[in-house]
């Protein structure tokens, strides 16, 4: 801590350091983050061809039906590789347990340094999906969806935010951290329509909402 005090007292003489030293703090530059979505104007133009859908029921849903953590490579699964990709310093043990190493939590802003308080959320959750079509989907692709590395559906965040989000959509649950709200939207449809999945109209309206502003 010594280290961090002196650093903060000697940027004070200077108008840019303490400008670089803020960009550090409030979203740290060097840590990796879940693969960049779509720009805001892809997003919205996508939105214009939405027609909005009730959702539908969630008679017959588990989370079982949507097979995770898969293994990725060796000992490793996916929450344990967005752990690694989302974290700084990342230590890792034999069995590819995170065993030291930070995470910043982009929907809250909060820092951990004990992987037990990262929870790994699904942008789309699973009982969302089953609401907006994957319902109908085989297990497999259902399996896909939920261990999807590809698009940003997969990001480390604070554990008790993540239960707070549980399966809403962003018309009844948006980011605490409003500057991480554009990026949010972009990753919602971006994930949304690359999987083909519905969209209720207080769903879109927020989006909507949330990307006229970015």
């Amino acid at each position: 801590m010594p280290s961090v005090y002196a650093r903060r007292i000697g940027v004070l003489a200077s108008a840019s350091a303490l400008a670089a030293l803020t960009t550090l703090v409030s979203a740290p530059a060097a840590q990796a983050s879940p693969p960049a979505p779509i720009s805001a104007a892809a997003a919205r133009s996508y939105l214009a061809t939405v027609t909005p859908a009730a959702e539908g029921s969630l008679s017959g849903y588990s989370r079982d039906l949507f097979p995770h953590w898969s293994t990725v490579s060796g000992t490793c699964n996916t929450r344990e590789t967005v752990l690694k990709r989302d974290g700084v310093n990342v230590v890792q043990d034999s069995a590819c347990a995170a065993v030291s190493g930070s995470w910043y939590s982009e929907y809250d802003g909060a820092t951990w340094t004990a992987a037990s308080d990262i929870d790994i959320d699904h942008m789309v959750p699973l009982a969302e999906a089953w609401r907006s079509g994957a319902a109908s989907w085989t297990t497999s692709k259902r399996q896909q969806f939920a261990n999807d590395l590809t698009r940003p559906q997969l990001i480390a965040v604070t554990d008790n935010v993540n239960q707070a989000k549980g399966d809403l959509d962003p018309g009844k649950w948006l980011p605490s951290r409003t500057a991480y709200r554009c990026t949010y939207a972009r990753m919602w449809v971006q994930v949304k329509q690359y999987w083909g999945l519905k969209m209720d109209s207080g769903e879109k309206t927020a989006l909507s909402n949330v990307l006229n502003g970015c």
